[in-house]
């Protein structure tokens, strides 16, 4: 079910919003929403195939988990 936030924004933000929505034929609301929600998606740190291959890489797997090892132990230096 759909949720109502409140938000304040100062005026130039509200300006600069409320012309890309108009842009689009979006209300205010639904260009805050799909804008968030595209920066969201854009900015995620891996898409599922990435953490796919990941998850499937044997060898980089062992290679993380002694990496992590030495450095809970304080083994080791940044370079």
């Amino acid at each position: 079910m759909p949720k109502t936030i409140t938000m304040r924004l100062d005026d130039d933000a509200y300006r600069l919003f409320q012309t890309y929505a108009d842009r689009d034929n979006r209300s205010l609301s639904n260009f805050i929403e799909t804008a968030a929600l595209r920066f969201i998606r854009e900015t995620e740190t891996l898409e599922a195939y990435e953490m796919a291959e990941i998850q499937g890489n044997a060898a980089l797997n062992a290679s993380l988990k002694r990496g992590l090892r030495d450095a809970k132990g304080k083994r080791g230096s940044f370079v």
